[in-house]
């Protein structure tokens, strides 16, 4: 490729399945079934890579438009772990092209009418903690391969409307009744329609009212706030004990925790009668 003909052309493939291409050419560029167009402002800082197992590292960085990358998208996550791609491609001739970056969008900032994100190369996944933990709780999630259990089932999830909330962190809803205190606690709560449909948080504290909305707090306010009367549901969480695994979700044979491990007390006591 010539040098003199090279531009960078970015595809973004959202959770959701939207596809957006960018490029810094003053021309639209059509390669790998996506449009690239210039006018979105979506540039990058260099990309910094190795050959090892560090992450690589840049960043994406852009002007707000409503065509394209919308300030209320962002609010609300939409763009949250959206696989990236970036080409030096030669505009005479895009066939001639080679791809230099693949990974996700990470964590994204705003400030005015811009954005700045980073980006997380294929090698991030590589630096987490590998191997199982011998722990008295359960390693597993809710619903996952390994714990087995269908929070589909009747009584485990439920559906409601709102009726005010706080900052989209503290909640009221109506429609929900037949459920014990903190029942949704550590659980999720998944807004169903409105603006804000598809977010979802993590429920911090469940609590009934008598006679009135029940009171549904969650660890972290939703980017894109909700309105009264938008419906939502909620799926009831797992504290990952053996009692919680055996009483509330009748799952005991699929419990993945170690609850007969002596305590760290009993590993550093004198080591008399044993």
């Amino acid at each position: 490729m010539k040098g003199e003909t090279i531009a960078r052309a970015w595809g973004v493939t959202r959770q959701d399945g939207l596809v957006l291409g960018f490029t810094d050419h003053d021309r639209v560029l059509e390669f790998e079934g996506i449009s690239f167009r210039p006018e979105c402002g979506l540039s990058a800082k260099a990309v910094v890579q190795s050959s090892g197992l560090s992450v690589d590292n840049t960043e994406a960085v852009g002007v707000l438009s409503d065509g394209a990358i919308t300030e209320v998208d962002l609010l609300a996550g939409r763009w949250d772990s959206a696989d990236v791609r970036l080409w030096d491609v030669d505009w005479s001739n895009p066939s001639n092209r080679r791809l230099i970056f693949r990974g996700r969008l990470g964590e994204v900032s705003r400030s005015g009418g811009a954005f700045k994100a980073e980006l997380r190369g294929l090698s991030e996944p590589l630096n987490r903690t590998q191997g199982r933990v011998y722990h008295p709780r359960c390693s597993a999630e809710l619903g996952d391969r390994r714990c087995c259990f269908q929070t589909e089932k009747p009584g485990y999830s439920a559906e409601g409307v709102i009726h005010s909330h706080d900052e989209g962190q503290s909640f009221r809803l109506t429609g929900i009744a037949g459920h014990e205190a903190r029942w949704f606690e550590r659980g999720e709560l998944i807004v169903q329609s409105g603006a804000a449909e598809g977010l979802r948080g993590v429920v911090k504290l469940d609590l009934p009212q008598s006679g009135g909305p029940r009171e549904v707090e969650l660890w972290s306010g939703l980017g894109l706030h909700p309105q009264p009367g938008d419906r939502v549901r909620l799926i009831t969480g797992c504290d990952k004990r053996a009692e919680t695994c055996r009483l509330k979700f009748l799952n005991f044979m699929n419990f993945r925790g170690f609850p007969h491990l002596p305590p760290e007390d009993w590993l550093i006591a004198p080591q008399v009668n044993r």
